[in-house]
């Protein structure tokens, strides 16, 4: 089974370098979509609920104090199986032009932060109503 770093190394090999912040919400998102699409995770690696969103401490770890990051030491992304190389895809073209800020502030992402401690809250099935709908989280398949 694929870990964390293995998923954030693979989003860095797709996207190129992206801030510390945008990576975390990128790896989340493609756990969760995983979840619902395959009926599985991707990687067994906490995700905790932080104030600026989603975070998985283990990541966290390896690039606090860092920015922008480009590169992740122990992430190999040859461990990842087709399917979910293809749900992170499926994410990156949803996700992978937002912003770091508008993907930690979604309605989804406040919702997440009354659910502290939880290892991976639902994800919202409908699309939020809003001015600015460059920030919806609803994809599909």
């Amino acid at each position: 089974m694929a870990n964390v770093f293995d998923v954030a190394q693979f989003i860095l090999d797709e996207q190129g370098e992206l801030s510390a912040m945008k990576l975390q919400k990128l790896v989340y998102y493609s756990q969760a979509w995983h979840m619902v699409w395959a009926d599985d995770q991707i990687f067994h690696n906490r995700i905790e609920a932080w104030k600026d969103g989603p975070v998985c401490p283990d990541l966290w770890r390896e690039h606090a104090n860092t920015f922008k990051v480009s590169h992740i030491a122990k992430g190999n992304s040859a461990n990842l199986s087709k399917r979910e190389r293809r749900t992170i895809k499926n994410v990156l073209k949803f996700y992978g032009k937002r912003s770091a800020q508008c993907l930690a502030t979604s309605r989804t992402q406040k919702i997440h932060g009354l659910m502290r401690g939880a290892v991976l809250p639902p994800v919202t099935a409908a699309p939020p109503k809003s001015s600015r709908p460059q920030c919806m989280n609803i994809i599909r398949p």
